[in-house]
């Protein structure tokens, strides 16, 4: 009896070899790929061009005594500003206003509660010009018509498309040179790319510090748009045999 049992359990084990054997060999070819060697890359593109639009952020600011008073010169100041920046060929749909606050101005004494002595209201709006021969004319136009503050002057691109798929095919030609390169120092080959990811940046000027009115006239709104570099970093991974 006891060698029938071992006889049975000897074929049992057989069998499920044979069956494990089977399924090795129904595995279709390349499901080894989980142990591939893998190269993992990042590389970047860029081009640089010249901007052809802008934004720039205004404001006025108004104080007087009452909060309704404030409002109310503040009002006017920035109808007039707005006056001036359609004159100088700027429209409608190109100018947001983009803030509008009304605050108490007040006092603090030693050991007393804060005293109001007035209200400060002040209004934003940040305008697009798409022609920028007409920026610093803008920019003049609103100051003499009342605006007080000049927060900025930001460069833009209406469409980058073409800058960014130039700035692509930089930056993939880089990727696959340097796939090519370590596949040799290391005596593979690429076999193919597994994957590939992107991010996108557009950097350009800043102005450094808000622009006072007074500055702006001074130096009669000197402006020099400059270059945008677009740039695209990409990264990828690589598969490699021998």
């Amino acid at each position: 009896m006891k060698t029938i049992l071992r006889a049975s359990l000897l074929s049992l084990v057989l069998a499920t070899a044979g069956a494990r054997g089977g399924w090795a060999q129904a595995e279709p070819p390349g499901a080894d790929r989980f142990h591939a060697t893998t190269l993992n890359l990042s590389a970047a593109g860029e081009t640089r061009i010249a901007p052809d639009m802008a934004s720039i952020h205004l404001g006025v600011v108004s104080e007087a005594k009452t909060a309704a008073e404030a409002l109310s010169e503040n009002s006017a100041r920035m109808s007039r500003m707005l006056a001036a920046l359609r004159a100088a060929g700027i429209p409608a749909r190109d100018i947001q206003t983009s803030g509008l606050n009304l605050n108490p101005q007040q006092v603090y004494a030693q050991n007393e509660p804060p005293r109001v002595t007035g209200y400060q209201a002040s209004e934003q709006v940040t305008v697009l010009v798409h022609e920028l021969p007409r920026l610093g004319a803008a920019v003049d136009a609103t100051v003499g018509a009342g605006a007080n503050q000049v927060n900025g002057i930001g460069f833009g691109l209406a469409d980058q498309t073409a800058a960014e798929n130039a700035a692509r095919e930089q930056a993939v030609r880089v990727l696959q040179a340097k796939a090519e390169l370590y596949a040799r120092a290391t005596g593979y080959r690429v076999l193919r790319l597994v994957s590939l990811s992107e991010g996108v940046g557009v950097e350009g000027y800043r102005p450094p510090a808000p622009i006072m009115a007074a500055q702006a006239r001074a130096q009669a709104v000197p402006v020099a748009p400059g270059e945008l570099t677009v740039r695209v970093e990409i990264s990828g991974v690589y598969e490699l045999a021998r």
